[in-house]
């Protein structure tokens, strides 16, 4: 079943390069008494995902700090040493987005999210979507209908709705 408006976050761990290697944190460790966007895409250096996804937010970042969002997370169904490399290479570290790898597809798939696109060699991985989220609930959610877009997911749409 796919997450919706209203719904508390699964607790499931993700994992990030800390300064002292790769570290985990639940999903409630990382909302609790915050206001947060999530956003998945379906892989780091993938088309869409590295040109419009990841920039619209690093382009939209101040803007979401003045509305109060302490922290802007990407999530992939990726490993953590890609994340970082991604995060770096895209600028979007720099820009303050937090990079967070779901290796084993755990939360994406207790959100719904997972797909597969054999074709092209993804399985287990991310649907295109992005969420604000208050104290650990889902308080607005877009997902993308189409592959290889990215519109209602985008930072700037995700702006329009918190207004």
């Amino acid at each position: 079943m796919v997450i919706s408006t209203g719904d508390t976050l699964p607790s499931e761990s993700l994992v990030r390069m800390g300064a002292e290697g790769p570290e985990q944190a639940t999903i409630v460790e990382l909302t609790e008494g915050r206001k947060v966007i999530i956003f998945g895409l379906p892989g780091a250096f993938t088309p869409t995902c590295s040109s419009a996804h990841v920039p619209s937010f690093v382009r939209t970042k101040d803007q979401f700090t003045a509305k109060g969002v302490d922290e802007i997370i990407c999530v992939a169904v990726n490993d953590v040493f890609v994340m970082q490399e991604w995060g770096k290479a895209t600028g979007a570290v720099e820009a303050g987005l937090s990079f967070w790898a779901d290796p084993a597809s755990a939360f994406t798939t207790a959100i719904g999210m997972n797909f597969d696109a054999a074709p092209v060699g993804l399985f287990g991985r991310s649907a295109r979507y992005a969420m604000l989220v208050e104290d650990g609930v889902v308080s607005i959610l877009h997902q993308e209908e189409a592959r290889g877009v990215c519109e209602m997911t985008s930072g700037e749409s995700m702006l329009a709705d918190m207004a």
